[in-house]
């Protein structure tokens, strides 16, 4: 009895359920924040005046280039004023650019290989677990990056490998989670809450990798960044479970509320080792939709996050400043709607306006078209830059629908092997991850013009125009057949539910 007394307490303050689900979107926040501090940290980390030297044997190919582009009849944007000239700082490495590449990219390899393990150690075992190995491995991986750095930048590759395993099972993880603490009726603002951390961790870790390497030095990124990310590792151990009804902290009334929003099971332990049913889950459309628009979709997130700043410098002529602004902010906009939306579409769902799966398709439609219809945009405004950046803001802002779309589905359709199914759609999607850097760089090696980002901007659109009509097709937010548990099913039992004079006979 002192048990519940003692939950009590913490529950009738806040309920457990959103204590799980804001430390898990710091959790993700730390893992998408330490992801990105390198991006800014190397900023300050190379010598750019020796690998300027080592690549002058490249300057009259640039030169040629540059003549080619001018003489070509294609626009070309005027540099902006102010800023964009600021002394570069000075550091200790002379990494190429093709090792650099390799140091930025092979965060990937790791986030590949992690998902579908550690989805299924996570729904075996412990999703809590999993999750803070995925946290804790990423401190540690950034607490020794400055260590590794000065040895050599084969050992910095080994720990962003170390980040990418980490960062891999992040979402399996949160996956499982929410599949037993999320009411299906605030499943979509859970999931929009959780997930919405990535975006904000990226802007956090932009922002604060920028003042520290410029006020006290890269290796302070790493350090402080790591550091203070010790802390949530220990409020997790004590604050979350891996359902409620393990949780000791728990209101008997939440815990009661959950479990009979999510079916009445009491025992969460019945279903754990549970058997995937392969070839139901790969032959089936609901699911397929959903592998379809992740993979789509995230080709667009990156193409946004990671490339579109590049558009702007190169193209749009930003300066350094103006371009951290415009990159980083869209991304608390993309917060704000993620919620606002989630909220909106779980409240039309209670009232019974709208199904799960006409829900799922509108955060997905939000998360595709405008950035699709931006993209479009974005192809003929020509040099007009405030234009470029509303554009920008509204596309990276929309694509917060995706939340409470696409990436919630899994949920709906199989709680039992949601973080398996997260794993398999995600591993398809962390491909983009790899080749988007590499098709923008060969399409504007040498010819870094508004025509050739055309080109890339169209591809886009064409992927978006995938994910709209294959989702809004096959979607679906009902739970599928095979998601059911076959030890609860006798021989003879057939799917068809029971009519009242069988239920009757049953219970005499």
């Amino acid at each position: 009895m002192d048990v519940p007394a003692r939950g009590n307490v913490l529950g009738r303050v806040v309920p457990c359920r959103y204590i799980l689900a804001v430390l898990g979107s710091i959790g993700m926040a730390i893992v998408y924040g330490l992801k990105v501090n390198l991006s800014v940290a190397m900023v300050g980390m190379l010598n750019h005046t020796a690998i300027k030297l080592h690549a002058s044997a490249n300057a009259h190919h640039d030169v040629l280039n540059a003549t080619v582009e001018k003489n070509s009849g294609e626009l070309e944007c005027q540099a902006t004023g102010g800023g964009g000239n600021a002394t570069e700082l000075v550091g200790p490495f002379d990494w190429s650019s093709e090792i650099q590449g390799i140091v930025l990219s092979c965060y990937f390899w790791g986030y590949f290989i992690s998902q579908i393990p550690g989805a299924r150690v996570a729904e075996l075992f412990s999703a809590k677990w999993v999750m803070f190995f995925s946290v804790s491995i990423n401190v540690v991986c950034t607490l020794l990056t400055p260590v590794m750095a000065e040895a050599s930048y084969i050992a910095v590759i080994f720990m962003r490998i170390g980040e990418g395993i980490g960062g891999g099972v992040t979402f399996p993880a949160m996956h499982v989670l929410l599949s037993k603490w999320a009411p299906p009726a605030e499943r979509s603002v859970m999931a929009a809450l959780v997930y919405a951390g990535t975006s904000l961790g990226t802007v956090i870790s932009m922002l604060m990798a920028g003042v520290l390497t410029a006020t006290f030095g890269w290796e302070s990124v790493f350090y402080v960044m790591g550091g203070l990310s010790c802390l949530w590792c220990v409020l997790w151990v004590i604050l979350v479970q891996d359902s409620p009804q393990q949780q000791p902290l728990i209101s008997s009334e939440e815990r009661n509320m959950i479990v009979t929003s999510l079916g009445g099971k009491t025992d969460d332990h019945g279903h754990k080792k549970l058997p995937v049913p392969w070839k139901a889950v790969l032959t089936s459309p609901p699911f397929l939709a959903i592998l379809v628009a992740h993979a789509c979709s995230n080709w667009g997130w990156y193409m946004l996050l990671i490339e579109l700043p590049f558009y702007m410098k190169q193209v749009l002529k930003f300066n350094m400043t103006e371009n951290a602004v415009t990159t980083a902010l869209p991304f608390l906009s993309l917060w704000i709607f993620s919620i606002g939306l989630s909220r909106t579409l779980d409240w039309l769902r209670s009232k019974g306006r709208i199904t799960t799966t006409t829900a799922r398709k509108i955060g997905t439609l939000f998360a595709s078209a405008v950035p699709a219809a931006c993209l479009l945009a974005l192809c003929y405004i020509g040099c007009n830059r405030g234009a470029a950046v509303a554009l920008m803001a509204i596309g990276v802002t929309c694509i917060g629908g995706m939340f409470c779309g696409f990436l919630s589905n899994h949920i709906d359709i199989a709680p039992n092997f949601a973080g398996t199914l997260m794993a398999m759609t995600n591993t398809v999607a962390t491909i983009p991850g790899i080749v988007v850097p590499i098709f923008v760089g060969v399409l504007t090696h040498g010819n870094q013009t508004i025509s050739a980002w055309r080109v890339i901007f169209f591809v886009t659109i064409g992927l978006y125009t995938i994910e709209i009509i294959a989702y809004t097709i096959f979607g679906s937010g009902e739970e599928q057949s095979w998601n059911r548990v076959p030890e609860e099913k006798p021989e003879n039992f057939e799917t068809k539910p029971l009519n009242n004079e069988e239920k009757e006979k049953t219970n005499v």
